[in-house]
């Protein structure tokens, strides 16, 4: 059986960065025969990062998640979008796991924000991270931004084909198909002029 990890830095409840990780999750599964699901809500665990970072030793409940994304075969990690990078909850869950434990692991990354202007974090500053870390990112990064939730439309429908597109090529490389398929440079293609606009 397929396992999968899928991390949610989203800090409200209800959340739409919980809600895109679900999304992403669910389009990912459906392209593997048999998978086993772990959502893990970073904002539960936020006081046993901090002691973690403080004492250097994680509490039993952080050492089954942290246990859970580096055991797991592929990783799915969603963050909102503070300051055009990605939040501090989720940054510190990554600060805290033991170098190489995401070597070589396939990775769906994920952001949401209030307006599309800041998708670009996702190539300037998640996959950076990730490169770093040695994962395998795959080359489809989903962003959603306010409008993105709204009426069925061009900006919903854009979404959902993002979402299908990442949860197929994460399902490709966990099961070691290479990813044939031409995909976009970056996370979101956007109107240069969207970019320069004002709020």
């Amino acid at each position: 059986m397929t396992k999968l990890a899928v991390i949610s830095a989203g800090l409200r409840e209800p959340s739409s960065t919980r809600l895109l990780a679900d999304r992403l999750a669910d389009a990912a599964v459906r392209n593997l025969a048999d998978a086993d699901v772990e959502v893990v809500n970073l904002r539960d665990h936020a006081h046993d990062l901090t002691n973690n970072l403080l004492t250097g030793f994680p509490s039993s409940g952080l050492r089954k998640v942290i246990d859970a994304v580096t055991s797991a075969d592929g990783l799915i990690a969603v963050t909102p979008i503070f300051n055009a990078s990605y939040s501090g909850l989720f940054k510190t869950f990554f600060d805290v796991l033991e170098p190489g434990t995401l070597a070589g692991k396939p990775v769906l990354m994920g952001a949401t924000g209030g307006t599309a202007r800041h998708s670009l974090a996702l190539e300037h500053a998640l996959r950076p991270m990730f490169a770093y870390l040695r994962s395998i990112t795959v080359p489809t990064a989903v962003y959603a931004a306010t409008e993105d939730w709204g009426a069925p439309g061009e900006a919903a429908d854009g979404l959902v084909e993002r979402i299908d597109r990442a949860g197929a090529e994460l399902a490709d490389l966990i099961k070691g198909r290479p990813i044939t398929e031409e995909r976009d440079a970056f996370a979101d293609p956007i109107p240069f002029e969207t970019l320069l606009a004002g709020d």
